[in-house]
Formats: structure tokens, C-alpha cells, sequence
């Protein structure tokens, strides 16, 4: 079996899908992070009001890193698909045994 062509929009939902719980992993890491930063530092500092900004990155993280991701992936993946389609055309493609 030879893959002659993939399908850019169709790899493109998958890559995208795939880069967006990437991001919503990152972004939990993230989230933890600055949770226990901003409680460091909130309790090193006396300022009122300290631990708000880390909360608030904390939560964002979450929230805008699988958006993030989900989008480059789906940007990347689009354009790696395309780029595969036009070397496959020049190369004959990649042969695969499927059993």
C-alpha cells in the first residue's frame, strides 16, 4: 500500500485536536506552577492582593494555552499535509505493509 495523498483539511482537525490537549496539559503545568508561586510570594510579600495575578495566570493558562496549541497545530499540520502532497507527488509517495 502507497499513501499518495492525505487529505490537508482532514489531518489538519486531527493535528489540531491532538496540539490542543497538548496545550490543556501544558496549561495544567502551568497552572500549578504559578499557583505555587504566587503562594510563595504572596507569602513573602506583605502587599495586599499579592497571589491575584499568579491565580488569574494560573487560570488563564488553562484556558488560552489548548486554544493556543489547537490552533498552531491545526495551522501546522494543514501546511505539513499540503507540503507531504506535494513531495508524494514528486517522489511516488511512502509505502506502507499493512497486515
Amino acid at each position: 500500500m502507497v499513501i499518495k495523498r492525505v487529505n490537508p483539511i482532514s489531518a489538519a482537525k486531527v493535528g489540531g485536536v491532538l496540539y490542543a490537549l497538548l496545550g490543556l496539559v501544558i496549561g495544567a503545568c502551568v497552572s500549578l506552577f504559578a499557583l505555587a508561586f504566587s503562594g510563595a510570594m504572596a507569602s513573602m510579600s506583605d502587599q495586599p492582593g499579592g497571589s491575584t495575578f499568579g491565580m488569574l495566570f494560573g487560570a488563564g493558562a488553562i484556558v488560552l494555552m489548548p486554544i493556543f496549541y489547537g490552533v498552531i497545530g491545526f495551522i501546522g499540520t494543514l501546511i505539513s499535509a499540503a507540503l507531504y502532497n506535494l513531495a508524494a507527488k514528486l517522489t511516488g509517495g511512502i509505502e506502507v505493509d499493512a497486515a
